[in-house]
């Protein structure tokens, strides 16, 4: 009786459609594990390539400096080194145009700052919203291969004159193991995805706040051109 109910025997004695949302939700299953340590490998690189910047910025190491090497490594630089690439870019465009005007100059580098912190979002965020979907579709995906199961099970029996547990369980277990398959896909795509938005807001914060920093870094180098008359 066990190896008769074997997960492997039901699948392989279920109906053509429950196999078939089956064989659905395992390729969901796979697509959703390999997104999961695509983004967990691309969330380290990002903490990691934001630190070493981090501590490169606050070492005392001069602007200038930093903005040179930011260009000369564009390719592994991280989302921290991008937006105060694009930030330093728009303060010396502006600088160059003959501009000293205070407000004009932080509006700028703010603004540029700003779009390349939306884009590094985009990029960060990538994926997220296919563990989301996963994580809300797979088991009503799996509900709907257990319904048709079960109705095709049932349909089996009408013509039988005497029903006992006996032979409706086979039915009824072959149903199940797709609700099984459905909740298997879910619950790791549901607990990665909050665990990589809480890690993604903090990655958010944590570069806004550097944009908050690198403006007021900027302000006062203004304010100390300004008062030396360059």
């Amino acid at each position: 009786m066990n190896q008769d109910l074997s997960i492997l025997h039901l699948v392989i004695n279920a109906s053509l459609v429950v196999q078939l949302v089956m064989l659905l939700l395992v390729l969901i299953s796979v697509s959703s594990w390999a997104a999961i340590f695509r983004k967990l490998f691309a969330l380290r690189r990002v903490k990691s390539l934001n630190d070493v910047f981090e501590r490169e910025f606050w070492s005392g190491t001069s602007l200038n400096d930093l903005f040179s090497a930011a260009a000369k490594n564009a390719r592994q630089s991280g989302p921290m080194e991008r937006i105060f690439a694009s930030g330093m870019r728009e303060y010396q465009k502006l600088r160059e145009k003959r501009i000293a005007d205070t407000s004009t100059l932080m509006d700028g580098a703010r603004r540029a700052m700003r779009a390349s912190f939306q884009r590094e979002m985009d990029v960060i965020e990538t994926h997220l919203s296919f563990l989301a979907s996963v994580g809300s579709v797979s088991p009503y995906v799996g509900l709907f291969g257990t319904v048709w199961g079960i109705m095709h099970s049932f349909t089996g029996l009408a013509s039988l004159q005497q029903v006992t547990l006996a032979t409706v369980a086979p039915g009824i277990a072959e149903a199940l193991v797709s609700t099984a398959i459905g909740l298997f896909a879910a619950i790791p795509a549901v607990v990665a995805y909050n665990r990589f938005a809480r890690d993604i807001d903090r990655i958010a914060i944590k570069l806004e706040t550097f944009i908050e920093e690198f403006s007021n870094i900027l302000q006062r180098n203004v304010g100390a051109q300004s008062a030396s008359g360059q």
